[in-house]
């Protein structure tokens, strides 16, 4: 005998399963994250959303969190199911925003793929600056900012990252042939390199992935995004992480958060820079910048110590108006967050 099914209803019906959030989303002046959410986005993540909200110049992005980094490591390394679009989302969001497109050859967006635990881990965890340059992005970027050399720079600084970080290459090998360079140049420092050194030193680092690895370096965006992912969850577990949390007691269940950030350029020439700041002094408690910064430099070149910074003072008489923004913004983060903030 045919039994026919009741029809569900409302009191029947369940809902369907609620998609996991794996990406929160920073961009025109909204975040969905807050301070609040240290232990889902990381301390990068929480205060890139939480300075979004207050209105303060953060350029668009997006924060991956500690939730997929954990759920990754649980599936065997494998981004968990719905990650993917989220982040596809996330991006067509952040290139509207910043109206620029990954991998476009005319007007490229760039992006730094940061890692950021809830608990701070000072050096030891992985960044990738300037993802999405390949040949033909390099061109746009040299042709919109006039500029070949910052384009190179630009360039040979991410094969060397993405190639030390992502491809796992012995960092040596990429400061040998920098080195190499500067001496045949007879120059000291990376910025008196030219942009025909440079590009040399671009072929030179490509041939040094393709010897290590056996492959070309890899040139769609898409791609590069995804390893650089994929790279910074696994720092989470590098030997150094393992070892400084081992060393002040931070549980390793925590995992990472991941930020890919519109790249905002330190290495355009003197009038810009990067640097670590305070907005007091740690010593005396004096309200007034702390810190120190270079000029026509990335943030790498500040921790790797290859050039000595100039005192944040130094910046009120070379940038001023750089120092006039910078001072302003310090004092709005301190009103806001009603303590003294390390920038």
């Amino acid at each position: 005998m045919a039994v026919r099914s009741r029809p569900r209803t409302a009191a029947t019906r369940r809902a369907a399963p609620k998609a996991q959030k794996w990406v929160y989303l920073f961009a025109n002046g909204k975040a969905e994250g807050n301070a609040k959410m240290r232990d889902l986005l990381g301390g990068k993540g929480a205060g890139l959303a939480e300075m979004t909200n207050a209105e303060l110049p953060v350029p668009p992005g997006f924060t991956i969190t500690t939730a997929a980094c954990n759920a990754y490591f649980a599936s065997g390394k494998k981004l968990p199911p719905g990650l993917w679009d989220q982040v596809e989302k996330a991006l067509a969001t952040v290139e509207k925003s910043a109206k620029k497109k990954l991998g476009d050859p005319k007007d490229p967006l760039l992006v730094s793929v940061r890692s950021g635990a809830a608990m701070s881990m000072p050096g030891m965890m992985d960044t990738v600056l300037n993802l999405g340059l390949n040949d033909e992005s390099r061109k746009g970027l040299a042709k919109l900012t006039k500029n070949e050399r910052f384009a190179w720079d630009a360039y040979r600084r991410f094969i060397s990252m993405f190639g030390r970080i992502v491809l796992g290459i012995d960092a040596a090998k990429f400061e040998h042939a920098l080195e190499a360079k500067k001496k045949a140049a007879r120059v000291e420092t990376d910025p008196e390199l030219s942009a025909k050194q440079l590009e040399e030193l671009v072929n030179e680092y490509a041939a040094i992935v393709r010897k290590e690895t056996g492959k070309p370096f890899p040139t769609e965006p898409q791609d590069q995004l995804r390893l650089a992912i994929e790279a910074v969850f696994g720092s989470w577990f590098g030997q150094r992480a393992k070892d400084y949390r081992k060393q002040f007691k931070i549980s390793d269940d925590l995992g990472t958060a991941c930020s890919v950030v519109t790249m905002v350029f330190g290495n355009m020439g003197d009038d810009s820079g990067t640097g670590v700041a305070f907005t007091r002094d740690p010593n005396t408690g004096t309200k007034e910048l702390y810190g120190e910064y270079l000029t026509n430099a990335q943030g790498e070149d500040v921790v790797a110590g290859i050039r000595t910074p100039s005192k944040i003072a130094q910046m009120k008489k070379d940038l001023p108006k750089a120092y006039a923004e910078f001072e302003k913004i310090a004092k709005r983060l301190e009103k806001h967050y009603r303590d003294a903030q390390d920038l």
